[in-house]
């Protein structure tokens, strides 16, 4: 039998630390294929680049793995990858985003440019997992995730995912002690609270710079956050359907102008 194909994606750009140890578990897995945003593209959420070009261009950075760099964004990679470098071929067993180089806990899966990837390749029918890592820093040890990942990822080739459903998988910061295991978990109710901060350029001119807090609100113990603040690995099975279905039936009888 042939070794399962394994598509690889991310947000950071294909220079980053967290791609290339993504690549590396992955070649122990099966064939594997990277196209990735030639920059960093945290932040772009679901964005499609509809309103100008996309470029690919062939990449070298992995020894024995054939790659390719794009303009556009990690949801424009996917659809590249399978439209047009896989087009008329053998389309990829799963689809694995990341590691993203940040939390994409709770609200941030809207934002995140790593877990859309993911959304992107579930709704084309392909069993996808976007991993992150919970360290901003420079210098972001990503040892700890390794064996998780493999086995991750592994359970997904071998048992599958349901229909449209994508795993977003967070990792705590490397801490002295070893990851306590894995949690399948709800997404926790948070949000960003943003604050503006108004600013000169050198011509006198105001400009804005996005800052603001993570506010936790979930008291809860079967949430990502709660998990990740406990030295769990979190694992959260997303989906691209939005509908709030509990509300329709309110609208149906609540909504008088209905009818």
């Amino acid at each position: 039998m042939s070794k399962p194909l394994i598509l690889v994606i991310n947000d950071d750009g294909i220079t980053s630390p967290g791609i290339r140890n993504l690549v590396t578990v992955m070649k122990e897995l099966g064939d594997v294929l990277v196209v990735a945003p030639n920059r960093p593209q945290s932040g772009m959420g679901h964005a499609i680049t509809v309103g100008d070009t996309l470029r690919l261009k062939e990449s070298t950075l992995f020894e024995g793995v054939r790659a390719f760099e794009c303009s556009g964004t990690p949801a424009d990679c996917v659809k590249m990858a399978r439209h047009y470098v896989l087009k008329d071929k053998r389309q990829p067993d799963v689809v694995v985003s990341g590691v993203n180089h940040g939390s994409n806990t709770s609200i941030s899966v809207l934002y995140s440019g790593t877990m859309s990837a993911a959304i992107e390749a579930a709704i084309e029918g392909t069993p996808a997992i976007g991993f992150s890592l919970c360290d901003y820093g420079n210098d972001a040890d990503f040892s700890h995730t390794l064996e998780y990942i493999k086995k991750i990822t592994q359970q997904v080739l071998t048992k599958d995912l349901p229909k449209g459903v994508a795993l977003n998988v967070n990792f705590p910061a490397k801490k002295k002690e070893a990851l306590k295991g894995i949690r399948i978990c709800r997404q926790a109710n948070a949000k960003w609270v943003e604050e503006f901060d108004e600013r000169k350029d050198p011509n006198g001119r105001n400009y804005f710079w996005m800052t603001g807090n993570f506010v936790n609100f979930d008291k809860g113990e079967d949430n990502d956050e709660w998990a990740i603040a406990n030295n769990y690995v979190s694992v959260v099975p997303c989906q691209f359907d939005l509908t709030a279905h509990h509300a329709i039936p309110i609208l149906n009888d609540d909504w008088k102008i209905l009818g």
